[in-house]
């Protein structure tokens, strides 16, 4: 493996749930997919500790945010805002 070669980030999209200190959101990230054999929609959501580096401004509850990974901030928090897309 080539180590000047860049790792490919992935980005989510998801919901602010907690502002919990000046630097860091807890966003949920929700996820929908058909049962294999009965095919009932399924819903499952993962909890991410993200860090605000300051670029984005005014981010609320209940924002909707778009993340991706990065080189770990704390012990907890390995994901930084991109974006802000809409207010649900």
């Amino acid at each position: 493996m080539n180590a000047t070669k860049e790792h490919k980030r992935r980005t989510l999209t998801g919901k602010v749930i907690k502002l919990s200190s000046t630097n860091t959101l807890k966003v949920r990230v929700e996820t929908k997919y058909p049962h294999p054999k009965y095919g009932k929609i399924i819903k499952n959501h993962i909890n991410y500790m993200v860090h605000d580096n300051g670029i984005v401004k005014e981010i609320n509850i209940g924002d909707k945010v778009k993340i991706t990974e990065c080189p770990p901030v704390s012990k907890m928090k390995k994901w930084i805002i991109l974006e802000k897309l809409v207010k649900i």
